[in-house]
């Protein structure tokens, strides 16, 4: 980005969720704002921030001919603003309202589309001047400033002076109601996503040293709580690194640009997200299937790693964040060892504890179901079970509990979520094999058991073994009941092939890229179910998954040993853990 490239007021710029306050606390924000705001009101801007996000320009055709498609969803316009109709979906309309859809017409590159895009922005400054209702949510009015400010090179025109200053003056009322209402911004991205768009503004508009100064310590202070010592984010979702990446990096250039130097904080959160990113990345490229991570972002993703200049190798352990990821020869496998983040941050949090993801090369084989975009939100609560990763549930029942939930009640997808009970992980290297180990109580208030799981990885990838015990400590519940069934699944990618086969205690995977694994167990049962890839950008998947299975029945203890692998390599001597040793599980 180039230095400061200022304009006369008039001229053309050069480029160098539902929730938060209530109505009454609106109005109370909106009057508090001009005097919380430390800036004046807007006269000039310098420069526009650099837009990550992929555009697509035949989003201008469309738009020409009627059509407004934003999370899914298809809006017939006719004649009228997309202000004026009836949502199709409350998320097309955070779409609407937050205008990420300007680079799109940006891309286009094209009078038409510069004269769509004002007519647009004009139309939300005079239908929306009331500070009420979906559009004036803390967090979408922080999206609709940085995308103002980043597309402000297309709706700016040095012929519509008038136009020019109803825009700096509907950019300073939002500055100010921002100012006010940053801090009832819902946790998480939500509430950075405020302060940044206030930093965003301080930089980028002419006179406004007071809003930097002001923002950037709060800002400064919430980046370092949400970006852990080891890069991950307090929600505990992949996802959430490449959305805020995609906002920090021009945000440090627009630092740079105004010959400041950015926030030391700033660089080195970028600089832990950046590893992580390539931690939570599978051999195909794609994203780790976690706490409310849905379709990988590929383009996204590729755009932010473009940036990371030191190229980190990824550790082994967060610790911080709770997940292990294991390299051995060419298989990879990525575990969930971390309790679940603080309730407010639980909405889209899952029950995926001890659950892991594999692939082989460069051919991923198990998965968990993932989170669905936000046109297939009918999938999204369970996309949150148990049932919906690879690892062992109790009674098709989850680990956690959902609130909401109170006499058998289906809880709300957003409902938040506690537990599981005392869960444990830890990661070793034991020369001969490298071992994944967990354990928790999420089960024994409803059910008088306990899970523990080890998974055993020898250094050649080539075998992984693993034992998941189920056991009552001699306990009950506090209502009596004892678990009945059992379910170890293992979700596999739609482009894994299995069969059962021999004696049906082993079936055969076959990856997109030949190779063939065999899965055998001890287990009771072993079947090959249906199931569903719900993080695909093209919407749910059919696919299948391996469901190991039986019932505790009066037993105090349940081993299930499960065995996964690789033929036509040179063999193992054994198996890492054996279904007749009682003593591995204290290992």
């Amino acid at each position: 980005m180039a230095g400061d490239q200022a304009f006369e007021r008039g001229s053309r710029v050069q480029e160098v969720p539902l929730g938060g306050p209530s109505p009454f606390r609106r109005l109370m924000l909106s009057s508090m704002a001009s005097f919380s705001y430390p800036g004046s009101q807007a006269e000039q801007l310098l420069l526009a921030p650099q837009e990550l996000r992929t555009a697509d320009p035949s989003f201008a055709t469309e738009v020409y001919n009627g059509h407004f498609g934003l999370a899914g969803k298809l809006a017939e316009l006719g004649a009228e603003s997309p202000f004026e109709i009836r949502p199709p979906s409350a998320n097309w309309a955070r779409e609407l309202y937050g205008f990420g859809w300007l680079r799109h017409l940006r891309a286009a590159d094209s009078e038409l589309s510069r004269e769509q895009a004002k007519a647009l922005v004009h139309d939300f400054i005079r239908l929306r001047r009331q500070i009420h209702g979906l559009a004036w949510q803390p967090e979408i009015v922080g999206r609709r400033v940085i995308s103002w400010l980043s597309n402000s090179v297309l709706i700016l025109d040095a012929g519509e002076p008038q136009a020019y200053e109803a825009f700096l003056k509907a950019l300073t009322t939002q500055l100010r109601y921002l100012s006010a209402s940053y801090r009832d911004t819902p946790d998480g991205v939500p509430r950075l996503l405020t302060l940044t768009a206030l930093l965003y503004a301080g930089l980028c508009i002419a006179d406004q040293q007071a809003v930097v100064d002001r923002y950037t310590k709060p800002f400064c202070r919430e980046l370092n709580r949400q970006i852990l010592p080891d890069g991950g984010h307090i929600s505990r979702n992949p996802e959430a690194l490449i959305e805020l990446l995609l906002d920090l990096l021009p945000l440090r250039q627009c630092f740079v640009a105004r010959d400041r130097t950015p926030p030391k904080e700033l660089t080195d959160a970028i600089d832990r997200i950046m590893p992580m990113l390539r931690f939570f990345r599978l051999g195909d490229g794609t994203m780790a299937r976690f706490n409310g991570a849905g379709p990988t972002p590929t383009d996204a993703l590729a755009t932010v790693l473009a940036y990371d200049d030191i190229e980190g190798a990824p550790v082994r352990t967060a610790a911080n964040s709770g997940y292990v990821r294991v390299e051995a020869g060419t298989t990879l496998i990525i575990c969930d060892l971390g309790p679940p983040p603080v309730t407010s941050l639980t909405t889209r949090a899952h029950a995926g504890f001890m659950s892991f993801e594999m692939s082989s090369n460069e051919a991923p084989v198990i998965i968990n179901c993932g989170a669905p975009s936000p046109d297939h939100d009918d999938w999204r609560l369970f996309a949150r079970t148990t049932p919906a990763h690879s690892t062992l549930s109790l009674e098709e029942d989850s680990l956690a509990e959902f609130s909401g939930m109170a006499n058998g009640a289906e809880p709300p997808a957003d409902a938040t979520l506690s537990g599981p009970l005392n869960p444990q992980g830890a990661f070793s290297d034991q020369g001969d094999n490298l071992r994944i180990k967990g354990s928790h109580d999420g089960y024994m208030g409803r059910y008088g058991v306990s899970h523990s799981r080890q998974i055993l990885i020898a250094p050649s990838g080539n075998l992984i073994s693993s034992e998941d015990k189920l056991t009552t400590r001699g306990l009950k519940s506090p209502e009596g009941l004892i678990a009945g069934s059992y379910a170890i699944r293992f979700h596999l990618h739609p482009s894994v092939k299995a069969q059962i086969v021999g004696d049906g205690t082993a079936a055969t995977l076959i990856l997109r890229n030949g190779e063939t694994w065999r899965l055998s167990s001890n287990a009771e049962e072993m079947a090959i179910e249906e199931s569903v890839l719900l993080a695909d950008p093209r919407g749910p998947q059919a696919t299948s998954q391996v469901v190991l299975s039986g019932m505790m029945g009066e037993a105090r203890e349940v081993r299930i040993v499960w065995n996964l692998e690789k033929t036509g390599e040179e063999a193992e001597p054994q198996p890492l853990v054996d279904p007749n040793d009682d003593t591995v599980s204290e290992a």
